[in-house]
């Protein structure tokens, strides 16, 4: 821990959230176990604070649980089932079916659009909202997964999560308690994917 009495935080506690932060799949979540809807509040006000081109804050989050879960459950698994067509996968529809059920929340992630800004740095906005509710979910001992499949691209999805048409669903964020804590993670070495230019 370092010493430095200017310092308004830990370092070294930062390092190691940002360093434990997993995606936790909701099959390992702890099974019926709720999340305190302050701890929710808290994940959704620091998702709030990212960094934001002009200010648009193009952020929006719809948040399912308790009866909601099935309502989600519900209309995910037959907006696949009428889009499919051929290529309807039971399997799928099962998850997207039972998916939801699993977990003690889901976030439903979304893009307001602003015309003014660059839809790239609207995406990345958003993206950064989601790794501050993502990190402070990791802080009070949380399991998470952003999830980008099923009906996500799907137009159709859109009026759902109050999405208009130039808007964009950008996918969901499962929340739970976890079952068994994750071991280390990999990542290959930072000096890999960095180049210095200091001359």
């Amino acid at each position: 821990m370092t010493s430095d009495t200017s310092l308004l935080f830990d370092p070294e506690q930062f390092n190691r959230l940002v360093q434990a932060r997993r995606s936790i799949h909701p099959p390992q979540f702890v099974p019926g176990q709720v999340v305190p809807e302050s701890i929710v509040r808290q994940m959704l006000e620091n998702a709030n604070w990212a960094p934001t081109h002009r200010r648009t804050e193009p952020w929006r989050f719809v948040v399912f649980t308790g009866a909601g879960l099935q309502k989600l459950a519900a209309f995910q698994s037959e907006l696949y089932r009428q889009h499919a067509g051929d290529r309807f996968d039971e399997k799928k529809y099962s998850k997207l079916k039972d998916g939801p059920m699993l977990c003690s929340h889901v976030i439903a992630i979304g893009l307001k659009r602003h015309d003014e800004v660059p839809e790239v740095e609207e995406i990345e906005a958003v993206a950064c909202a989601v790794q501050n509710l993502h990190l402070t979910a990791v802080a009070y001992g949380l399991g998470g997964y952003w999830a980008s499949g099923g009906i996500t691209y799907l137009e159709a999805a859109k009026p759902f999560f109050g999405l208009g048409l130039h808007d964009r669903l950008l996918g969901f964020f499962s929340l739970g308690y976890v079952q068994q804590q994750p071991g280390r993670n990999f990542r290959r070495p930072a000096e890999d994917k960095v180049t210095w230019v200091t001359e």
